[in-house]
């Protein structure tokens, strides 16, 4: 299952009424660090496509979302569940981390 794009609009359908924990991936097409968790994140909606939705919100093409929830770096993830904040990940991480990361808050 490949990582969901969502824009400014469908955020609140796809995040926060979510059945589903969400990981957004707040990223940029120019940012190394981004593009260098970008097939970990890809992998990882794969192996965990019954307990989590991995996400990627485009902060240059969808500015007011990462205003929202204060973005000041990338890459920063956070994870949803139940329509609130859980976690915050910033930073580009190993896949294993990632990994214990959502375990750890879903």
């Amino acid at each position: 299952m490949p990582t969901k794009a969502i824009t400014d609009e469908s955020f609140e359908k796809d995040v926060i009424q979510s059945e589903k924990p969400t990981v957004v991936d707040f990223w940029a097409e120019w940012c190394q660090p981004c593009l260098s968790i970008a097939d970990s994140l890809e992998q990882i909606s794969d192996e965990m496509k019954d307990n989590v939705v991995i996400a990627k919100h485009n902060i240059d093409l969808e500015p007011n979302t990462p205003v929202k929830y204060s973005i000041r770096g990338i890459p920063t993830m956070l994870l949803f569940k139940g329509g609130e904040l859980k976690a915050t990940k910033v930073g580009a991480t190993t896949k294993s981390d990632i990994i214990s990361w959502i375990k750890e808050n879903i």
